[in-house]
């Protein structure tokens, strides 16, 4: 009579060790996230050491920002190692970025460095008003380069459309306004802000590109090699 518990004890126990592994909501011990509405989609962090080193560079900068999961797509717009801001860092505070989404770690890397030591620092000292706010008309769209065959580098996020700047004091500096019409002071600062531009990212578009950039500044890494080109 006493072989049935011990047998009973055999077969339960290594049912409930099994059971240890299984973690809520489907979860593994890869940290595994769903993403919602997207296909194809792999929804994990990216790990490689340069990922996290880029990770770890971006927050020296100051910057609050959140890592997003990898997106992999049919259509070769795909997201690896793509955070979204919250904040940047002034030398003073904080200010805002709207309407940016993901953007490839590097990119954003750069974008901070050039909003705080290219931008900031030309609003205090040109316009006299530290910035609040830059504006974007986005970072990630799955698209080719206009008449060409070839994919925008928007569509892995790792461009930055950027319109406008508002300032503390409420002021708005607009690249479609103010690159040619503004006062001097803001012409000024927009060129200033270009040519910072020009200093860190492969490929700056401004106005004086073509019309299709008359709007806003086009600051997109430097990717494969490519030599800067700054216009």
């Amino acid at each position: 009579m006493t072989a049935r518990p011990a047998l009973l004890t055999i077969l339960v126990v290594p049912f409930a060790l099994s059971a240890c592994n299984l973690l809520p909501e489907g979860r593994t011990g890869e940290n595994v996230r769903p993403v919602v509405g997207t296909t194809n989609t792999t929804a994990r962090m990216s790990r490689t050491p340069g990922a996290q080193q880029c990770l770890a560079q971006l927050g020296q900068t100051g910057a609050r920002f959140s890592p997003l999961p990898d997106k992999l797509s049919p259509d070769r717009c795909n997201l690896r190692n793509t955070v979204e801001f919250t904040a940047l860092r002034g030398d003073l505070a904080n200010f805002s970025v709207s309407n940016l989404g993901p953007v490839a770690c590097p990119v954003a890397t750069t974008f901070a460095a050039w909003a705080r030591f290219g931008v900031d620092r030309a609003a205090r000292q040109i316009l006299g008003s530290p910035l609040a706010q830059i504006e974007t008309m986005g970072s990630f769209a799955c698209r080719n380069v206009a008449g060409s065959s070839r994919r925008s580098a928007h569509s892995t996020a790792e461009a930055i459309d950027v319109g406008g700047f508002v300032l503390e004091d409420g002021r708005r500096i607009s690249v479609l306004r103010h690159w040619d019409d503004g006062t001097q002071a803001e012409r000024e600062f927009l060129r200033t802000v270009h040519r910072s531009a020009c200093r860190r990212f492969g490929t700056v578009l401004s106005p004086d590109y073509d019309s299709a950039h008359r709007d806003h500044f086009h600051l997109e890494s430097t990717i494969g090699g490519r030599r800067n080109f700054c216009r």
